[in-house]
Formats: structure tokens, sequence, C-alpha cells
């Protein structure tokens, strides 16, 4: 799969059917795999879902980095879309649907197809056909609907919530077949609308969950080939990195958007910290032709090619991770408290020497953003 870079074992926990039997693993991640014992074999979509702060308790005594905890969470996410689309087809075949009419893929996207997920994401997800006949459409588009909706809904009633902004395999806007999301990216890459870039921005990065993957890779090749090639939506996805300004006032000081903030000492670090960092590298990736949808896979890659030094690469992966191991810290304490989980960060928590450093991260992206600004534009 050139999606993605699988380069560690920790990747194999959660890519079976079945759950890892935590019997066979050492005594080395004993609390691995004591959490795999309470969660047993069979659970339900929503006990495994209430499960994943367990899981992110027994990976962080393994003082595995927040980065990491990111994947294999994320990793988990995709376990239990699989089994809500398992559990959908079975239930579709039980009621007369039959197997399905041709090929399908189901893709992740945003956070969850690069694999940076921490806790309490929200539903985003498409679904490509293979190309049918026109005549035929009622039919296939019918039986994918269904499922569509059926494996969104198991998802929601796990714990996992609809997306408030319709982005899912549910709605035909995120369901076509292949010949139409490469037309529907023509016309979305053809200029400079606002609306259309930022559509274009949600599927960008997306993982096949589910289905053909072969149907995934041709979307994706088609990208890599059309992208380098549309220099107004490039200029315009550019344009648009100033919507989300770096949590930093004109003097680099540490100050962020007050608007929902939940205090005073708040910063939206998931909002104005990881996305901008995101966003920016996202450009970098399409104008040099990298495919994988990994923020850090994306650094590295773009090294490869010419687009970054392997110093600034390197220093925006360690500012990535600095973001999610404080994004995720802060997760954990408002899970335990009761609090809703979110992108707020409360500096006051941070020592001067972690206020420092954020303000060096928090820099570092502005300097990126600011490079993807003028490449784009030159």
């Amino acid at each position: 799969m050139r999606l993605l870079h699988r380069a560690s074992p920790w990747r194999d926990l959660f890519a079976a059917d079945a759950l890892p039997d935590p019997a066979r693993l050492p005594s080395l991640v004993a609390p691995l795999r004591d959490a795999l014992t309470s969660l047993g074999p069979a659970p339900s979509l929503a006990v495994a879902h209430r499960w994943q702060a367990e899981l992110v308790d027994a990976l962080d005594r393994l003082d595995l980095p927040a980065w990491r905890i990111a994947q294999l969470v994320s990793d988990h996410n995709d376990w239990l879309y699989r089994r809500a689309i398992d559990l959908s087809l079975n239930e579709m075949q039980g009621q007369g649907w039959g197997a399905p009419p041709t090929a399908w893929c189901v893709l992740t996207l945003g956070s969850a197809a690069r694999h940076e997920s921490l806790l309490a994401p929200d539903q985003d997800n498409a679904m490509i056909i293979a190309d049918y006949p026109d005549s035929r459409h009622t039919e296939i588009d019918g039986y994918f609907q269904a499922l569509g909706e059926r494996f969104t809904t198991r998802l929601d009633e796990a714990g996992i919530p609809l997306c408030s902004g319709h982005v899912m395999a549910r709605w035909p806007m995120w369901r076509k077949r292949l010949c139409e999301w490469t037309e529907q990216l023509a016309i979305w890459t053809a200029d400079r609308r606002v609306k259309r870039v930022q559509q274009a921005n949600i599927l960008l990065d997306f993982f096949p969950v589910r289905g053909e993957a072969a149907l995934a890779e041709a979307l994706a090749d088609h990208v890599a080939r059309l992208m380098p090639r549309s220099p107004l939506f490039l200029d315009e996805m550019a344009a648009l990195l100033d919507e989300l300004p770096v949590a930093l006032d004109r003097f680099g000081r540490l100050a962020g958007s007050r608007e929902g903030a939940p205090h005073d000492r708040a910063l939206n670090l998931k909002h104005q910290g990881v996305l901008p960092l995101v966003n920016a590298v996202r450009l970098l990736a399409l104008r040099h032709g990298v495919r994988p949808p990994e923020t850090r896979a994306r650094l590295t890659d773009l090294v490869v090619k010419g687009g970054l030094s392997a110093e600034r690469a390197l220093a925006l992966t360690a500012a990535l991770e600095r973001l999610q191991g404080l994004l995720l810290a802060e997760q954990r304490l408002n899970l335990q408290e009761g609090r809703p989980v979110d992108g707020w960060v409360d500096v006051a928590r941070l020592g001067e020497d972690r206020r420092l450093l954020l303000r060096h991260d928090l820099q570092q992206i502005r300097a990126l953003v600011r490079l993807a600004r003028g490449r784009a534009a030159g």
C-alpha cells in the first residue's frame, strides 16, 4: 500500500479483522496485554470505542510517544470502521440485498486518514465505487447508499459522531464512481473558488479502510498527476492558509484566538498549531507529487523530492510530535475530570521551559506557512 507507510510492528496491532490475542503478547507489554484482556475477544462497537481511553493509558505506561499513540488510536478506529462495515454488509445480505453489485472502497478522510487522530474524533469518510453504466445507477448507488447509511449510523451509535458538515459516504456528495471523483477533482481544481478548494482539502487526505484498495490507489495516481498542473487551485489553497493563523502575535509571543476558549489561559493548539502545519505540508506535498497522507511521511518524502531541507523537516516533525503530546495530555485530563475533549490546552499548566519550546515550535510552523505560500505563488 503506497498510501501509508507501515514501518513498525506496532502498526500490525489492529491490522487484522480479529483483535490481538493478549495471550500471545509478551510480558514486556503487560499493560497492553492487560488492557486487551479486559476488553475481551468480541466486544460490541460501543464497548470497543469506550475502551480507547484504557488503550491510551496502557500505551502511555509503555512510554510510547504521543505521535505513536495517535497512530494506534487511528488504527483502532480503522478496526471499528471495518467492523461497522462488515456488520452492515451482513445485515444487508440477511435482508435480501445480496452481495455488493460492483467493487467499492470506503475512505477515511482528514486526521483519520493521516492516522493522527487523538481522542473523540467525529466521522469524516467517503466512498469510491467502480465505474458502471448510467443505466444501472438506481440499482448500484441504491445499494451503496444503504451501506453508507448503515455503517455511519453504527459508528455514531458506538460513539464516533456523525459529521456535522455531512462529510460521509451516506451522502451523494461523498459517494461517487471513480470516474465521477476524477471529474469532480477536475472541476474543483480548475480555478480559484474558495468553496471548491475547501471541499478538495477535505478529500485530499484519504485512506482506504475497507473494500478494494486499488480504487483508492487509482484516485491517488490521479491526484499526483493533476495537482502539480493546477496553479490557480494551489494559489487559492495557499491563500486559505491565513484562515488558521498560528497562535502567536506579531512579536512571536504565544497568543491565540479567544473565540470559544474555555478560559483565558487556553490556546487552541489543534486549530492554531497542528492544522496550520498539516495544511502547509499538504500544500507542499501536492506541489511535489508526494503521495502518503501522513504528515510525518510527507515531511520525509518532501526532503527526498527537494521540497524541504532535512533540517527543517526534522524540526517540523519534532514540533508536530510535541504538539500532539500537549493535546493528548490535555484530552486525557479532560476525560478524567468530565470536561469536553477538544483542541484547547491550558498553557498555565506548562512550565516556562515548555512554554518557550511551544513558542519555538509555533514559530517554526509560521515560517513553514510563509514558505508554502511563497512556493505556491512562485
